[in-house]
């Protein structure tokens, strides 16, 4: 049977001007167990530039939805106890394995894999039991979570406990507002790693991003804890390397690049807030296995939904509101989404949803406010003073 290719405008093939699209990569579980792979809920996002929002984070409406539904969830707030017997293990365990690598050349093969396999592993934990102490869930009071969170810190190597407390609280508060998430990144990395090359670097060094990111973007104001984090940080150093040479600090500063490289579980931190499938959604959980080595943050919608939830109870929180939770899709891999970011056109930097910050996006408006505010002012001061004092009064307190 011939085609009538009169009716197409000049195309010369029924598939032109169609692309290609690569298989979806996250799947909200009311779709089962076979998923339309190819049944995309979106066209691909522009990849020139970021996903600008007027909306507001989703977190605050869904979270004030769920406890109107299910008041009990409050239930699920609090501390988790066995969070302080988890960390402890995990600092002594990297401590022990560093004592008995001092004398095992940073270079061979049995050094290389104890850092990437064991380190990696323990030190990617150790981060996220530092993400978890930084929302005061091992203790009851703000000052012993700190101060574990130090202790947490130990077999990191390098302090940074007291700085991410302060980033990571505004990541929640103004999730997605540029210049104040730190998490975002920032346009001169969608400039220069928009490609495949740039996303293996990125991937490969992404812990070092993270680091020094923020140091760039929102400075931070040193306070004692950051003094007191920097200073036992040195001196547990100095005490390592006096007392067993460089090679334990060596695995511990080895044990932390592997954790946030080419590592099995580094893949939540890109899985969590990239936008996949051409949405707009801007945070996905992770269901699978490696939430138990991760303080179950793959369960990160309901994270940020409720961050006063401790870890051991956010699969209860889900179970809790499945009707929130199963219609939002998911990734079903920590390690296949550090591959499809390296290898999918549809993901790279350009997949993150950004916000203008709310101080940029009012100031205008404050500042038009307040001129009309003094010439209001201005012409009552010639009917009576004390109303001008009045109002100067009250400009100083706002």
């Amino acid at each position: 049977m011939s085609i009538n290719f009169s009716l197409f405008g000049g195309a010369e093939s029924l598939g032109e001007g169609k692309t290609k699209r690569s298989p979806r990569r996250t799947f909200a579980a009311q779709e089962g167990s076979s998923p339309n792979k190819y049944a995309h809920p979106a066209p691909p996002q522009d990849p020139k530039d970021f996903l600008w929002l007027m909306t507001e984070e989703p977190h605050r409406s869904r979270r004030m939805a769920i406890m109107k539904a299910h008041p009990e969830v409050t239930k699920l707030m609090g501390h988790e106890p066995f969070t302080k017997y988890v960390v402890t293990f995990v600092v002594l365990l990297q401590i022990a394995v560093a004592i008995l690598l001092r004398h095992t050349s940073p270079l061979s093969f049995t050094f290389i894999f104890c850092a990437y396999a064991i380190g990696g592993t323990a030190n990617h934990n150790l981060f996220l039991a530092v993400h978890e102490i930084t929302h005061n869930l091992a203790f009851r009071g703000v000052a012993p979570n700190k101060l574990f969170a130090i202790f947490a810190n130990l077999p990191i190597g390098i302090p940074y406990s007291a700085a991410f407390k302060g980033y990571h609280i505004e990541h929640h508060k103004f999730q997605g507002q540029d210049g104040i998430d730190t998490d975002l990144p920032t346009r001169l990395e969608l400039l220069c790693l928009n490609n495949v090359l740039g996303k293996i670097f990125f991937t490969t060094f992404q812990i070092l991003f993270y680091a020094l990111r923020p140091t760039f973007v929102r400075s931070q104001r040193l306070t004692r804890w950051h003094f007191l984090n920097i200073a036992v940080q040195v001196v547990f150093d100095y005490l390592m390397v006096s007392t067993y040479g460089a090679r334990p600090l060596i695995y511990f500063i080895m044990s932390s690049f592997f954790a946030g490289s080419l590592h099995p579980c580094a893949g939540h931190f890109i899985a969590e807030h990239y936008l996949w499938d051409g949405m707009e959604q801007e945070t996905y959980s992770y269901y699978g296995p490696l939430n138990i080595l991760a303080y179950n943050v793959g369960y990160h919608n309901e994270h940020h939904d409720f961050p006063s939830v401790a870890w051991t109870r956010l699969p209860a929180l889900r179970a809790l509101a499945p009707e929130f939770y199963d219609n939002i899709p998911s990734h079903p891999s920590w390690p296949m989404v550090i591959v499809n970011f390296i290898r999918d056109k549809e993901v790279g930097m350009f997949a993150r949803a950004k916000r203008i910050a709310k101080s940029s996006r009012v100031g205008n408006v404050d500042l038009l406010a307040k001129s009309v505010k003094c010439n209001v002012t201005s012409t009552q001061a010639d009917s009576d003073g004390s109303e001008v004092s009045e109002t100067e009064e009250s400009d100083k307190s706002e």
